[in-house]
């Protein structure tokens, strides 16, 4: 698993160093899970960190790959107790131009579990094990790029695999909303 997680870390950045822009975002992640046995869910606030790189493939269509640690999970409305995971994500972007600086964003989301805690305001619970590994999913957004370097983007991340990997019938995806601000270095 940390192999999979060097190559295509490696492997984005080894892109990134042939982009047309290379950068860095900072956002905010509203989170949740959506699926079996979630009526008592309350969506969770995180961050999300991470390089981008983008591709200009011609006037108004676009490539961009990313490398980001996200900070996810849910709460429950009737206590305190939240599970918090964290995870590498690597979002494929395709963005497309309808003007010189809005883009519609849309592309696959590999994700790697760090880390996953049950946490009850009290005492915190590894539960690693109940997860599992890797977490696809689909990435819908709007971005909008200043000519200083300077760009905001608003996506939907919807889960497309089980995130459960203990024994039970239920089904979980991740749903997260993130807003995040960055800066094109050249």
């Amino acid at each position: 698993m940390k192999k999979l997680v060097l190559v295509i870390t490696i492997s984005v950045f080894s892109f990134s160093t042939n982009a047309q822009s290379f950068g860095a975002k900072l956002g905010l992640n509203i989170s949740n899970i959506s699926g079996d046995a979630t009526d008592n869910n309350e969506a969770k606030v995180g961050i999300a960190l991470g390089a981008v790189a983008e591709f200009k493939l011609s006037e108004i269509f676009a490539f961009q790959p990313e490398i980001v640690y996200s900070s996810q999970g849910v709460a429950t409305k009737d206590s305190k107790v939240k599970l918090k995971m964290n995870y590498l994500n690597v979002p494929l972007i395709a963005k497309y131009y309808p003007t010189e600086n809005l883009s519609l964003q849309f592309g696959p989301q590999i994700g790697f579990l760090i880390s996953a805690k049950v946490d009850n305001g009290e005492r915190t619970v590894d539960v690693d094990d109940n997860l599992k590994t890797i977490d696809l999913g689909l990435s819908l957004g709007l971005g909008y790029k200043l000519d200083s370097g300077l760009f905001f983007d608003a996506r939907y991340n919807f889960g497309l695999s089980d995130i459960n990997d203990y024994q039970t019938n239920s089904k979980n995806h991740n749903s997260v909303i993130n807003f995040s601000v960055g800066y094109f270095f050249n």
